[in-house]
C-alpha cells in the first residue's frame, strides 16, 4: 500500500511540472490575464507596506536628526550663554577703565591742585546724586569745603568729614551757589543749583554785568572771587544768555559737565581756597587753560576704593544737617551720622 502510494504522489508530481513547464511554453498574452488579477490584489497590499516602511524610515530619520539638532543647539545655547556672560565683563571693564581715563586726564588739567581719588558709597533719595558719601575722610586728608571734581569739571564740595567717609554737596542742589566767571571774557556770574531745573540738564546763571561778553558756548569755571571754591575749575557752558528786564543785568543757563546721574569715582582737591588766601591766593597763571600755567605740583591722586572694613560712618540718608546758603537761608538736607564730624556752617560761593 505504502509503495502505490509513492508511486501516485510521484505521478501527480510529474504531472505537475510538466503543466507548468507547458505554461510557461506559451506565449505572454495568455498569462497577462493572470499576472494582471494578482497584481490587481497585491497592489494595493504592496503599496500600504510601501507607505509604512518609509514612513517609519521617515519617521526614524527624523527623530534621529531632531536628537542631533537639539544637541547642537544646546551646544550653541551654552557658547552664546558664555558669550554674553564675557561681553558684559568686557563692556563693564570697559566703562570703568573709561571711568579712570577720564580721571586721569582731570589730574592732567589740574595738577596745581593735590588730589586723592576716592569712590561714591551712597547717595540721598533723588534721581541725581545732588547730596551723597564717599569713602575717603579726614584720615585720608579730606577737610570740609574741599572741591569735588569728576567728569571733566567741578562736581561740589565737601560739607562734613569723618576719619573714613566724606559727604558732598553738588552744584546742583537747591542750595548750591557757586561764583563763577567766563573763561574767554573774564566776566562773573553766579551759577545756582535747581534740581527741578536740572531736570532739563541745565543750571541758572544770574548776576551777569549787562556790559559783560558772556555768549553761548563759553566756558564758565569757578572765580577768583570765590570764598570756597579754588580758581579755574570748569562747571560748565554758558547757554541762552539774555538781558533781564531790568536792564541792568544778564542771566541765562548753564549746560555741566559733570554728570550727575552716574557718580562713581570721583577726585577730591585737598588743598582748600582758605589755604590759598592764607598764602596770598592763585594768580590768573595758576587757572587751568591759561597759557603761563605752570604744572608739576603733587598730584596725590590715588586709585581704587580703599573702604576700610571698620568704618566709623554709622550713618544713614536722611534730612537735618542745617546749612546756610550765600544769602543767609537755612536749608535741611544732607546725610546724618552717628559720629561727630567736621561740618561746614557756611554756604558756600
Amino acid at each position: 500500500m505504502e509503495s502505490k502510494r509513492s508511486k501516485y504522489i510521484l505521478i501527480g508530481l510529474s504531472v505537475f511540472c510538466m503543466l507548468l513547464i507547458g505554461i510557461t511554453s506559451f506565449k505572454d498574452g495568455f498569462l497577462n490575464p493572470l499576472r494582471n488579477g494578482i497584481g490587481y490584489f497585491l497592489s494595493p497590499i504592496q503599496s500600504g507596506v510601501n507607505r509604512a516602511g518609509t514612513s517609519l524610515y521617515n519617521g526614524i530619520s527624523n527623530y534621529a536628526s531632531l536628537a542631533g539638532a537639539m544637541e547642537e543647539k544646546q551646544a550653541m545655547q551654552e557658547q552664546i550663554d558664555t558669550l554674553v556672560e564675557e561681553n558684559s565683563r568686557l563692556q563693564s571693564e570697559q566703562f570703568e577703565l573709561n571711568r579712570l581715563r577720564q580721571l586721569y586726564q582731570l589730574d592732567q588739567d589740574y595738577m596745581q591742585y593735590q588730589k586723592i581719588g576716592a569712590r561714591v558709597i551712597a547717595k540721598d533719595s533723588g534721581d541725581w546724586f545732588q547730596v551723597f558719601r564717599i569713602n575717603k575722610g579726614s584720615a585720608d586728608g579730606v577737610q570740609v569745603d574741599a572741591n569735588v571734581m569728576a567728569g571733566g569739571g567741578l562736581v561740589g564740595i565737601v560739607t562734613d568729614v569723618g576719619a573714613h567717609y566724606a559727604t558732598v554737596r553738588s552744584i546742583i542742589d537747591d542750595v548750591s551757589r557757586v561764583s563763577g566767571m567766563a573763561q574767554q571774557s573774564g566776566d562773573t556770574c553766579i551759577v545756582s543749583g535747581d534740581l527741578t531745573l536740572f531736570g532739563e540738564g541745565r543750571l541758572r546763571i544770574t548776576n551777569i554785568s549787562k556790559d559783560g561778553d558772556v555768549k553761548d558756548g563759553d566756558r564758565i569755571v569757578t572765580s577768583n572771587i570765590s570764598s570756597k571754591y579754588l580758581p579755574g575749575i570748569l562747571i560748565g557752558y554758558a547757554t541762552d544768555i539774555t538781558t533781564d528786564p531790568t536792564r541792568l543785568t544778564k542771566s541765562g543757563y548753564l549746560v555741566p559737565v559733570a554728570h550727575f546721574d552716574s557718580l562713581q569715582e570721583v577726585l577730591v582737591i585737598t588743598t582748600l581756597k582758605a589755604d590759598q588766601t592764607e598764602q596770598g591766593g592763585a594768580g590768573a597763571s595758576d587757572i587751568p587753560g591759561n597759557p603761563d600755567s605752570t604744572t608739576g605740583a603733587e598730584t596725590g591722586l590715588e586709585s581704587g576704593s580703599e573702604t576700610s572694613a571698620g568704618s566709623e560712618t554709622g550713618s544713614q540718608m536722611g534730612t537735618g544737617a542745617e546749612t546756610e546758603t550765600e544769602n543767609g537761608a537755612e536749608a535741611g538736607a544732607g546725610l546724618e551720622t552717628s559720629t561727630e564730624p567736621q561740618t561746614s556752617q557756611s554756604g558756600e560761593e
